[in-house]
């Protein structure tokens, strides 16, 4: 008998520990890209808890889904990774009968994401924006002038330019999936070419800069803008609009704008999507149903200030963050705009070689 209700013990103490795990949601998301209660609102209106881990490339994202077991439910890779991760068999599909706030997606984004992900089989769009300049407005002005415009990359590609910003601080991206096109397309090069010589093109411009160049890095930014220690980033946009609120809220009389320069820049997708292996998908579909409601999607846009997808959300979204071009870009700006291209092995590896010979000056 003593035997047996230990038998039993342990299979409910198995039992309550299985159970236990199932009611845990393992996010990896990008960092400082969440409104503070959505976790809190999830956990209240589910009972799941959530373990939250962030990243801050999408570099050291990848190399975990690819070497696979990562233990995350919930990732977010931008759409051109995760293009090629979904060959990869890395991701899957969707079971939209568990999400029917699917609804309230704008179809001509979603559509847009398409390209990288057909069907919107494996993923749904997370966030969006461009990748442009974000710089500090007094420091600028009194380094270059007052009639100087900024609205193009020379901001940051022209050597004699940066030459007189670098006592403020210019900062750059670590993504050279995002910095090399950019430099090639300054350059009035295809930003998506895979031609060897245009990449060594970009490349080469980058480090006639270097020099300049405070530091590469893909979050740091944002605390060093809104603190006045850097004065001009290459970054995404609504990152830059956060250092531009954390500055208001300090008082600290830094001045924040962001721009897409006139030349042209990268339009990107940050996609939910739910790892193959992952050990609670149900739990998954539930956060992805749950961001997708209307509230909540404009919740963490008017915290982080990053453009949704969701149409449903826009009448709740504040309209100092509707109405701003550098987050919801005009028609004009729109059509500067490029979409990332998906690199083969060889090209990957060729980037690679570039990106550390920039950072490196080796």
């Amino acid at each position: 008998m003593k035997y047996r209700l230990t038998t039993a013990l342990i299979a409910l103490a198995a039992a309550g520990a299985v159970q236990a795990q199932e009611n845990v949601l393992r996010i990896y998301n990008w960092s400082d890209y969440i409104a503070e209660d959505t976790l809190e609102k999830f956990t209240a209106a589910t009972g799941i808890e959530v373990t939250y881990d962030v990243y801050d490339s999408n570099e050291v994202l990848e190399a975990k889904m690819l070497a696979g077991s990562s233990g995350y439910d919930l990732v977010v890779p931008t759409s051109d990774f995760l293009q090629r991760q979904i060959a990869a068999g890395v991701y899957m599909p969707l079971d939209k009968s568990k999400l029917p706030n699917l609804a309230n997606m704008d179809e001509a984004l979603m559509a847009g994401a398409a390209a990288y992900d057909p069907g919107n089989t494996y993923s749904v769009i997370y966030m969006w924006g461009t990748t442009g300049i974000g710089y500090n407005v007094a420091a600028v002005t009194e380094r270059l002038g007052e009639d100087y415009e900024v609205d193009s990359w020379a901001l940051v590609f022209d050597p004699e330019i940066t030459a007189k910003l670098a006592d403020c601080g210019v900062s750059m991206l670590d993504a050279p999936t995002e910095m090399i096109p950019a430099a090639m397309n300054y350059l009035g090069l295809d930003p998506n070419s895979t031609n060897k010589a245009d990449l060594e093109a970009g490349a080469a411009l980058l480090e006639s800069v270097r020099p300049n160049i405070r530091y590469f890095n893909s979050s740091q930014y944002i605390s060093d803008l809104a603190n006045g220690d850097t004065c001009v980033a290459v970054g995404w946009s609504g990152d830059v609009f956060q250092a531009q609120a954390r500055a208001l809220e300090a008082e600290n009389g830094v001045e924040i704008a962001y721009v897409i320069p006139k030349e042209g820049a990268l339009q990107w997708f940050d996609m939910m999507a739910i790892p193959a292996d992952a050990p609670n998908p149900d739990a998954a579909h539930a956060f992805i149903n749950f961001v997708m409601d209307a509230q909540i999607t404009a919740d963490i846009t008017n915290y982080v200030w990053y453009a949704n997808a969701n149409a449903a959300s826009m009448p709740l979204v504040d309209p100092e963050i509707t109405s701003d071009p550098g987050i919801f870009p005009t028609e004009a700006a729109k059509g500067g705009l490029w979409a990332s291209t998906v690199y083969d092995a060889r090209t990957d590896r060729t980037i690679t070689r570039l990106w550390t010979r920039v950072k490196t000056g080796q």
